[in-house]
């Protein structure tokens, strides 16, 4: 049965789809079969594998408003094993359309329940905020990974985050587990980076992934071509980095997997797309 592990953090612009999509294909490319749940309204992580966002793409808003079944949204991506339940801006209404539900923060629960067997992990990309949607990703998943980028204004925020998640944890989902701490846009020459990161393995210790990712532009550029890392630029700094936290991640949780040489040239699914 699939581990659910949802990406989180209500600061936009800390690397969280970013790290959510690269570590998904990283893992997908060890042999893992995995899904993404895309819970941002924005779609990015929909359009970074690929997906294009037309007005007859089925969404998890579909899902979440009942009208058809799960095997109709699931898109198959062009990483192999890699799968998407994609979104576009039509969920931004669905916090709305949620409070009217029965047990509303466990709707997505009930959806992940019903396919979590058929994967190996389910990553969720949540929104940057802590509404209604990001309290049932977190009541779905079994764990969360947050990305903090290395910066003061994203540390500051990290009380709330960190109180939401206490109070998922005691009312809806005491399971919950923080699965890491992962330290994005990092510039090593800069004193306030080594500050944040000092505080911040001050306050999560043993949690903080020993991979931290470096600011890179190749991995700005990666999204603008609907490509995960991997594919648009593997030998990179910011591949290298997301290769080794998606070992991180697999080596925590006992997963074998099919060991990735950094320098291997990396192919897209189907011969259309190859390289």
């Amino acid at each position: 049965m699939g581990k659910i592990i949802a990406f989180a953090n209500q600061k936009g612009g800390v690397g969280k789809t970013t790290t959510c999509v690269n570590v998904a294909t990283y893992m997908a490319l060890m042999g893992k079969k995995i899904l993404i749940l895309d819970l941002d309204p924005q779609g990015n992580a929909t359009s970074a594998v690929g997906i294009n966002k037309t007005k007859d793409l089925k969404t998890i808003y579909d899902l979440i408003d009942g009208e058809i079944f799960y095997e109709e949204v699931i898109q198959t991506t062009i990483v192999e094993n890699l799968y998407i339940i994609p979104s576009t801006v039509d969920l931004a209404g669905a916090e709305v359309e949620l409070i009217q539900i029965s047990q509303r923060e466990k709707v997505i629960k009930r959806i992940l329940d019903e396919i979590k067997i058929s994967y190996d992990f389910i990553l969720i990309d949540c929104p940057p905020s802590l509404g209604l949607i990001t309290v049932n990703a977190l009541t779905a998943s079994d764990s969360v990974i947050i990305p903090i980028q290395c910066e003061f204004f994203p540390l500051e925020g990290l009380a709330q985050l960190m109180n939401t998640i206490r109070l998922i944890k005691y009312h809806l989902n005491p399971d919950l587990d923080i699965e890491g701490v992962v330290m994005t846009m990092k510039e090593k020459r800069y004193n306030l980076t080594t500050q944040v990161s000092n505080e911040i393995m001050k306050v999560f210790n043993k949690k903080v992934y020993l991979t931290s990712i470096p600011r890179n532009i190749r991995l700005a550029e990666a999204p603008s071509h609907g490509l995960p890392i991997a594919l648009y630029d593997a030998n990179s700094k910011g591949a290298e980095a997301y290769l080794s936290l998606a070992e991180e991640i697999m080596k925590r949780n006992n997963t074998p997997f099919t060991k990735i040489s950094k320098l291997r040239k990396i192919k897209f699914k189907g011969e259309k797309n190859e390289q």
